[in-house]
């Protein structure tokens, strides 16, 4: 079994893909809008643009994510998109470029059990989490 998050946005889905690809290191290995599936004659054309699927691959990892159809967005609660680094530099780098027009809600620092740790919510309302480095015994 293979488990990776999944976000969902409200028209803003390539956009913080982008965003992720270049802050992350990644790359889209596949985007579909709305108006590109079998389900482009059944779509408002409005909607054409929105984003059915997208597919970020990181490493040996994936993020992957869509807008919703209009109207049925709903704010993210209740979780958060975790990284871990080994290298505390680049978990702070990642850290720093995720938090660019986004929340800070715990600035990237040292903690007892890591070299480098920090929260925030990006300018896109998606929460992360960044861990790097483990904190010396």
């Amino acid at each position: 079994m293979k488990l990776n998050p999944y976000l969902a946005f409200d028209g803003r889905c390539r956009e913080a893909f982008e965003f992720y690809e270049k802050a992350l290191g990644g790359t889209i290995s596949f985007i579909q809008t709305m108006g590109e599936s079998p389900m482009a004659s059944s779509t408002p054309p409005e909607a054409h643009g929105r984003v059915m699927h997208v597919t970020l691959q990181i490493g040996d990892q994936v993020l992957q994510g869509a807008d919703a159809p209009p109207g049925q967005f709903t704010k993210p609660a209740g979780f958060c998109v975790a990284v871990h680094f080994d290298d505390a530099a680049e978990g702070e780098r990642v850290f720093g470029a995720l938090a660019q027009e986004g929340k800070v809600q715990m600035p990237f620092q040292a903690t007892f059990w890591a070299k480098g740790f920090g929260m925030l919510i990006d300018q896109f309302g998606t929460p992360w989490i960044v861990n790097a480095g483990q904190a010396a015994a």
